[in-house]
């Protein structure tokens, strides 16, 4: 059996009367029968899913998309309604379908993670905008009266006002406005290898202390003093190839204690 619909006893001139359908829906074991009951109330109530999807639309998401996420509620509205309880099916489905919506915008379309608690404020903040912009002479609203007329601290209209610009994010390669040409990439940092340096003397400097006084006067002469292999030859009396020598016995041995720390 297919549900007609009626217009009688409803806030909206076009929601359908399918209060019977429903209680019959819910007594119904699960079956072809109630499968196709279940399709066909989705099917009459899906206009007035699709208004409630219109009102979201200039938000960066396609109207069609829209739609989709608006059925999905709808969807589930008809899978949780329970007549029983003696509320209209249209008093439960509003806010189900308007959740999923907001879900949506919340889990899928904004750049950055925002916590709920802010995303509410900017929602607050950007209706009181909206409203008192249709009211002023022509000037923005200040943060004040944004707080009075929906009823925040002037900290929670900051916070709101700077949640609007987290709804999407700008470009590395876009321009920084007023300059010429300067991209927003421009301005970022790059890894700065002093860090390494610093981790590395911390790591050497145990196996350092370690060495025998005369292996610690060649490498402090050869890389802090910057003499040559002859020059340290002559400063300390030995042969340039003994130099050499103790300088790569130095090497073989730094770096087998790291890497033995490493593992």
């Amino acid at each position: 059996m297919r549900v007609t619909g009626s217009t009688k006893s409803h806030p909206h001139d076009d929601a359908p009367d399918t209060g019977a359908a429903f209680e019959r829906l819910a007594l119904l074991p699960d079956c072809p029968e109630r499968r196709a009951l279940r399709d066909d109330l989705v099917r009459l109530w899906l206009p007035m899913a699709e208004r409630i999807a219109v009102r979201f639309r200039g938000r960066g998401e396609a109207l069609e998309d829209l739609y989709q996420v608006a059925a999905l509620g709808l969807v589930k509205a008809v899978d949780h309604y329970d007549p029983a309880r003696g509320r209209a099916f249209e008093a439960y489905a509003v806010p189900t379908i308007t959740g999923e919506i907001k879900r949506h915008f919340r889990d899928h379309m904004w750049t950055l993670h925002v916590p709920r608690r802010v995303q509410d404020l900017r929602n607050r903040v950007r209706a009181a905008v909206k409203d008192l912009t249709q009211t002023s002479t022509g000037r923005a609203p200040t943060v004040a009266e944004i707080a009075a007329y929906a009823r925040l601290s002037e900290d929670e209209v900051r916070t709101g006002m700077e949640a609007l610009e987290c709804f999407s994010a700008l470009s590395l390669d876009a321009e920084v406005s007023g300059t010429d040409g300067y991209a927003l990439g421009d301005s970022l940092g790059g890894p700065d290898p002093g860090y390494d340096l610093v981790v590395d003397r911390a790591a050497v400097r145990p196996c350092l202390q370690a060495l025998p006084e005369r292996e610690r006067t060649i490498l402090y002469l050869r890389f802090f003093q910057g003499m040559t292999q002859s020059c340290i030859a002559s400063e300390l009396g030995i042969s340039q190839m003994h130099v050499s020598r103790l300088l790569s016995g130095c090497f073989d041995r730094l770096r087998e204690e790291l890497l033995a720390e490493i593992r």
